[in-house]
């Protein structure tokens, strides 16, 4: 019966009664006559013991309260959450082949035209004419496209521009500079049979390196006669990169070594006081000789110094130097410092370079295919210098290089000469020698495994 006086002790069942004995709004029964509504309230709760009756109450308050503050169909405040944050972002990314590809790649995002060209000729200024762009646009959906809220576009080095929405439909640029870092990388190998280029190819070392390690151990290896299959070698290397990782520019060879059956030699890159950049040895002793022993990267020796049947001739001579045969064009070197005393056509001799040295030595280079700018009479040279191209010119058979060195006016066999000990540093020079060499040392072992 509708107005029986209920025995359940569930709070919920009260609280019709409740907001007719209140009077409060919201009650589910309020058709019900007060009086009665009012007295079926006092049934129950004096039906209860004290501590359940007061319990009832409190119970009975916070479902009202509860059920009154319970939101409505048109309560704004619990709005969905797509609905709360209006239109969504969209992030893309995109890699372009050069700055001239920006405003198309805008457009073809669904960005309006006119936004696509003044976004792309803002961002113009802050990056390169050539090479790779990445770019990173923001979008927000609006009912008649995309439009650009950011554009991050970068060039290969990590520099580039940030383009943001300024007023009356333009766009505003900040520069970003470039963000490198070094890091240094070791590679080991071992010879092959075929040459040190393949190997060090094969090992991972850059090309762009190798002409510089066989130049800092020329002073201690003859690649073509002390060289071997088998042997080892190490070169580090410091490489500059990208924000990305990415590799930046050339690497600079920071240490060479070689491990032979009779010898070793390890040598590491360090500019004293500032200056420029030599190679010492783990002491930091100069490798730097009076001469290079081999002025010619890459060379095999072809005929050895001494007497021999001259291969046009036909008769026996004294062959006055060391002929070291390489492809035409492959660079030939000054062995030390000096002034070049001749260098021009020479008859049998070719092309033909003779060196005066401080320590009164002379070199000679003879058969070159042709000379280095600048190369003349009474010009300084330096050690390492190219002074010109392997070549076949004046009596030869093949392109070569015929070097010879004179000590006192004599003829000597350039491989059997020992030349003096380079400079060692000392004081402050020596100590900042050895945190490079600790350095290059760390970074080695940490990728020895």
């Amino acid at each position: 019966m509708a107005d029986a006086i209920s025995d359940s002790y569930d709070p919920r069942t009260w609280i019709s009664d409740w907001c007719a004995y209140t009077g409060v709004a919201g009650s589910p029964d309020r058709k019900a006559p007060a009086d009665r509504r009012a007295g079926d309230w006092h049934q129950r709760i004096a039906g209860l013991p004290a501590g359940i009756a007061a319990a009832a109450l409190i119970l009975t308050a916070g479902a009202i309260t509860a059920w009154q503050s319970r939101p409505g169909d048109g309560d704004a405040s619990l709005a969905s959450p797509s609905q709360a944050r209006g239109p969504a972002q969209t992030r893309r990314t995109l890699v372009l082949s050069g700055a001239g590809d920006l405003m198309a790649a805008l457009r073809a995002s669904g960005i309006a035209p006119a936004s696509a060209a003044a976004a792309a000729l803002a961002a113009r200024p802050g990056l390169k004419p050539d090479g790779e762009i990445r770019a990173v646009i923001t979008l927000t959906e609006t009912p008649d496209g995309f439009r650009l809220d950011r554009l991050e576009a970068s060039n290969d080095d990590s520099s580039g521009v940030v383009v943001t929405p300024g007023d009356a439909g333009r766009f505003i640029a900040s520069r970003v500079a470039a963000q490198f870092s070094s890091r240094i990388v070791a590679r080991r190998g071992t010879m092959d049979a075929d040459s040190f280029y393949s190997s060090a190819v094969a090992a991972g070392v850059i090309d762009s390196v190798i002409p510089e390690f066989a130049r800092a151990l020329a002073f201690d290896f003859d690649f073509q006669r002390e060289v071997r299959a088998g042997d080892a070698f190490e070169a580090a290397f410091a490489q500059q990169v990208n924000a990305a990782g990415e590799a930046v520019g050339p690497p600079t060879l920071l240490y060479a070594s070689i491990t032979t059956e009779t010898k070793s030699s390890a040598v590491y890159r360090f500019a004293p006081d500032g200056g420029a950049a030599e190679w010492f040895d783990g002491s930091g002793r100069s490798i730097v000789r009076a001469l290079m022993r081999t002025p010619v990267d890459g060379a095999r020796v072809s005929s050895n110094f001494g007497f021999r049947t001259h291969p046009i001739l036909g008769f026996r001579k004294l062959h006055r130097g060391t002929d070291f045969a390489a492809p035409t064009g492959t660079p030939i070197f000054a062995s030390g410092d000096g002034v070049i005393e001749f260098a021009a056509p020479k008859g049998p001799n070719g092309n033909f370079v003779r060196i005066r040295h401080t320590n009164g030595w002379e070199t000679l280079y003879l058969h070159m295919n042709r000379f280095a700018p600048g190369i003349s009479a009474g010009v300084h040279v330096s050690q390492g210098q190219q002074i010109g191209e392997v070549g076949t010119t004046g009596r030869s058979t093949g392109p070569h290089l015929h070097y010879e060195v004179h000590i006192d006016g004599e003829p000597v066999d350039p491989l059997s000469i020992e030349t003096e000990a380079g400079r060692t540093l000392e004081g402050q020079a020596l100590i900042a020698f050895a945190r490079e060499r600790d350095r290059i040392d760390v970074s080695r072992a940490a990728q020895s495994n």
